[in-house]
């Protein structure tokens, strides 16, 4: 079979096709016959060698949907012709960006028989990424008002439609040409980031009560505006930044407001298989989608991951084997 791997760390030209061996499901696992893999930053991290190295050569790729051709002895739940997703591959396995792989049950769940697969291949650190932060660790609650930073990325759009199937308002910051698109996915309000004004739009928005719940992706540049727009005992997520030296300008509000800050990695999730099967109920009763903005084969591995680090657009990118 033909795998994307690379022999050494370093930029995107340590990608290549390889000819390998297809894999035998072991104990617990399934074989998946890949239609998809979701592109992901955390894809470059682990080929530059700036997170946990492993051993190489290896196949990238955290994300991964198809359909189950073999499963291993002591699988239960999962049947061959199933259609699965995946998430949190490629640190010490093989990766999605191949036409076949072996993975294990713990970070695997059926998705329903009409599921678009291409779509399903970009869910899993998105998705997942959005239902650790808004259900497990902010308890988004109905009724309640939740703010989306960076609502077109591939965590963003996914958030708004987690938040929006738990009833609670939705409002996100994006480029004003994602707004409409947005909308359909389920926000009430949507804000361009680059406004003077956003702070006080924000508040105008929720009636001046301030925002119950925030999923922040760059707490260097956010955290100050988060406090500032919270409701009083409002959580507010990180997910990310770009600098690591993040902090309150002034901490003062923040205390006033008993202001919760969680920091998470979907990595830590205590079980990806049942967040995974949770989120196949919202794409079964079509509460949830993801956006593929552009699809790549694997020869193209390299671009992908040059233009998931460098290009705007909505939603994610996939590899189809």
């Amino acid at each position: 079979m033909r795998a994307v791997r690379f022999h050494e760390h370093g930029d995107e030209s340590v990608l290549g096709v390889d000819e390998v061996d297809r894999p035998d499901p072991g104990p617990d696992e399934v074989l998946v016959e890949v239609a998809s893999a979701g592109v992901n930053p955390v894809d470059t991290y682990f080929r530059e060698g700036s997170y946990t190295p492993y051993a190489l050569p290896a196949v990238p790729g955290v994300d991964a949907a198809g359909k189950a051709v073999e499963v291993g002895e002591g699988v239960e739940g999962i049947a061959e012709g199933d259609l699965v997703y995946a998430t949190g591959l490629s640190m010490a396995m093989p990766g999605g960006y191949a036409e076949y792989v072996a993975v294990p049950t713990d970070r695997l769940a059926v998705l329903p028989d009409d599921a678009d697969l291409r779509a399903a291949g970009g869910a899993g650190v998105a998705a997942v990424t959005a239902w650790r932060a808004l259900i497990e660790h902010a308890d988004l609650r109905p009724a309640e008002t939740a703010l989306i930073h960076g609502g077109s990325g591939g965590v963003g759009h996914a958030a708004v439609q987690v938040a929006a199937a738990t009833g609670a308002r939705v409002l996100t910051t994006a480029s004003p040409a994602y707004h409409d698109r947005l909308h359909e996915l389920g926000a009430d309000a949507a804000f361009d980031y680059d406004r003077d004004d956003l702070a006080d739009a924000v508040t105008d928005a929720t009636d001046g009560d301030g925002v119950d719940v925030v999923l922040d992706h760059r707490l260097d540049d956010y955290l100050q505006f988060d406090a500032d727009v919270a409701a009083h005992g409002a959580r507010v997520v990180g997910i990310g930044e770009n600098e690591q030296a993040i902090g309150f300008d002034s901490s003062a509000g923040a205390r006033s407001k008993d202001l919760r800050l969680q920091l998470m990695s979907m990595f830590n999730t205590p079980s990806l298989a049942d967040a995974l099967a949770e989120l196949a109920t919202l794409w079964e009763a079509g509460d949830l989608t993801v956006e593929v903005d552009r699809s790549y084969d694997l020869a193209e591995a390299g671009e992908a991951q040059r233009d998931v680090m460098a290009d705007s657009f909505l939603g994610k990118l996939v590899i189809e084997p």
